[in-house]
């Protein structure tokens, strides 16, 4: 089985935004801590149910490094990240995003 990967709008902004903030705290940050989320994608893709279920049919994949999460859920043959989750600030807030 072949998996596609897509982000929920809100999802991709977490990802900016922190891509974003790590690079203004450090020159080179950012790119380290796309190269993380990189990782923790790649081993979803080769291993979609690793990660353990955090509500309902939602996934959670820690990421090496950072205090950040990708909240996915699996679909016929894509995953969908909803939510790249700063561990540190507000744990629920992407319950609606199911």
């Amino acid at each position: 089985m072949s998996l596609t990967l897509s982000y929920a709008p809100e999802g991709r902004q977490e990802l900016l935004e922190a891509i974003q903030y790590y690079e203004s705290e450090s020159p080179g940050l950012g790119a380290a801590f796309l190269a993380a989320v990189e990782e923790g994608l790649a081993q979803l893709m080769a291993f979609p149910k690793s990660a353990p279920v955090q509500r309902g049919s939602v996934r959670c994949k820690s990421l090496r490094r950072f205090p950040y999460s990708l909240l996915y859920s699996l679909r016929e043959e894509e995953i969908r990240v909803l939510a790249v989750m700063n561990e540190k600030r507000r744990p629920f807030y992407w319950w609606v995003r199911e």
